[in-house]
């Protein structure tokens, strides 16, 4: 049982949700009709202004006629007094024409226009002067106006026995009317969810109406009809959140309209009165007689002059309690408000003092940051002075050693070169020692021996010296080695400058060349550089390290 319960529940919360929800829209959009009714009237008179204009360039009284008929249509319920003015000129118009059908339809406008305005005697005096045998097609709007007048004068009793009275004419007109009018007519319609409801017969009303309400044109005067009957249907069944949609719904219809005599915004101010929205209900109530006042629809003005103090009273005694809950709002807001000035004079001498020690601190860490970057810096430097005084030691270890090994072979091959010199000396070869004297082969093959050994040794020591310098230049086939040649001329001079001997006459004579020669070696690379022409050389000094 328990869980058909909450089954039921999680069924009918949303369903009651969207409900809520709709009915707050509809009161939203009213609320915004209400707000907007100036532009609906302008919209109103625009319409009467053209009939009006039309009717200045119509010359036949047919046209006149024809013109005035919708004038007072247009007037009807919006200003009575003007409706009753033109509803009496549609009576000369057909008075002069001696056309019978005309004649009783304005006759019967007049009757209906002085039902609005209260001349029930002037109304009453009209119908039964017709003789509506003579017009059998107004017979339903005849029994009609009829039944609308005497509706009026039954709200209007002073007394019960003449309500009675007037209740049972209106009826019996009502339901006399339904054989006259077409069974899906809004006349038909009306008169008959009318009868059905003074039965009780609600939901037989509701069936009724509500598949006929989505037939009806937004711009129909009966949808506000219609809908304000459903409401009433809804009522009976004691359903007051359906009867106030539905009110709403009538409402915004007669408003958007630009209607002035209506029932259904009245309804709806003593229902939200009675659902304790208060300040709808006299907004409502408010607009309710300006429209009656203006339409000068007596009857609705005596019946909104009923409920009007009951409002009033309500919403000024709301007013007295919104005050003084304002005051204790206010008074409280005061006290607050001090106690928080309060605590943000504190809060401000606190953050100013933190403030402070921020900034101090703020201070010492980028005194501290600038100490670490030196000190990075330092170790940085002190880092590559050492690379260089351990690569230092360990070139000079190993030409310390090849220098050594070197002179040693030197002073050996200078020692044979001695003994062959003497031996040609002593034997009486005095043209072969000349011959050897002014040679250059030993010279030079020592030379190339030197060269090559340096090539050897230097490359062990940087053995990616080739590739890396290459990389330096833009075109990498400045360096062509002869086959067999593990450096040429270019090379040497880099790799002598990569030791670390950068004057061009100490390279000059160490590798036999001409100072000039060096220097144009070394300005023809610089300009194959990659990159900076005179970063060139430092970046020679980098290859084989770390830091190239």
């Amino acid at each position: 049982m328990n869980r058909f319960l909450k089954i039921l529940i999680a069924f009918l919360v949303p369903i009651f949700l969207f409900a809520q929800n709709n009915s707050d829209a509809l009161l939203k959009e009213l609320d915004q009709t209400v707000a907007d009714y100036a532009v609906y009237s302008n919209k109103k008179e625009l319409e009467i202004n053209k009939l009006k204009e039309q009717l200045s360039q119509t010359t036949t009284d047919l046209q006149k006629y024809t013109i005035y008929g919708k004038l007072y249509a247009e007037y009807k319920s919006y200003q009575s007094d003007s409706a009753l003015m033109y509803a009496r000129k549609s009576f000369q118009i057909a008075e002069k024409l001696n056309d019978i059908q005309k004649l009783n339809d304005a006759q019967l406008n007049l009757a209906s226009i002085m039902g609005t305005l209260g001349m029930y005697k002037e109304a009453t005096d009209i119908l039964n002067r017709i003789e509506i045998k003579t017009s059998p097609e107004l017979r339903g709007y005849y029994l009609t106006v009829n039944s609308t007048v005497y509706g009026y004068m039954s709200d209007y009793a002073a007394s019960i026995q003449e309500k009675k009275k007037y209740i049972i004419l209106t009826q019996k007109y009502r339901d006399s009317s339904l054989q006259y009018y077409k069974p899906q007519s809004s006349a038909y319609i009306m008169a008959k969810s009318s009868t059905l409801l003074d039965d009780g017969k609600h939901d037989e009303t509701l069936t009724l109406l509500l598949n006929y309400f989505p037939k009806i044109n937004n711009n129909s005067p009966d949808r506000a009809v219609i809908a304000y009957i459903i409401s009433q249907a809804y009522r009976q069944k004691k359903d007051t959140e359906q009867e106030q949609k539905w009110l709403t719904i009538s409402a915004i219809s007669d408003l958007q309209l630009a209607k002035k005599e209506y029932i259904s915004l009245r309804s709806l101010a003593f229902l939200m009165y009675e659902n304790g929205d208060i300040d709808r209900a006299a907004t409502y109530i408010k607009r309710s007689l300006e429209d009656a006042l203006f339409c000068n629809a007596r009857l609705r003005t005596y019946e909104i002059s009923k409920m009007l103090p009951i409002i009033n009273e309500a919403y000024q005694e709301q007013n007295e309690t919104n005050r003084f809950q304002l005051m204790l709002f206010l008074i409280s807001v005061s006290i607050l408000s001090l106690f928080l000035l309060a605590l943000l004079f504190l809060l401000f001498k606190q953050m100013k003092k933190l403030s402070k020690a921020k900034q101090e601190i703020s201070l010492a860490n980028n005194a501290l940051s600038e100490l670490n970057q030196e000190l990075n810096t330092f170790n940085e430097k002190l880092n590559d002075t050492n690379y260089t005084l351990t690569e230092a030691n360990l070139l000079k270890e190993i030409y310390i050693g090849r220098y050594m090994d070197q002179c040693s072979h030197y002073i050996g091959k200078l020692d044979e070169y001695r003994r062959k010199l003497n031996v040609m000396a002593t034997s009486g070869k005095m043209n072969d020692l000349i011959t050897a004297v002014k040679s250059k082969e030993f010279v030079e093959n020592e030379l190339a021996a030197f060269l090559a050994a340096f090539d050897n040794t230097f490359l062990q020591l940087f053995p990616t010296f080739i590739t890396e310098f290459n990389a330096l230049l833009i075109d990498d086939e400045a360096t062509q080695r002869k086959e067999g040649e593990l450096l040429n001329t270019e090379l040497r001079i880099f790799a002598l400058i990569r030791l670390g001997i950068k004057d061009s006459a100490k390279i000059a004579t160490f590798l036999r060349y001409s100072v000039s020669t060096i220097y144009n070696y070394r300005s023809q690379l610089k300009n194959k550089a990659a990159g900076a022409r005179e970063d060139f050389e430092n970046q020679v000094m980098h290859i084989g390290t770390h830091l190239h």
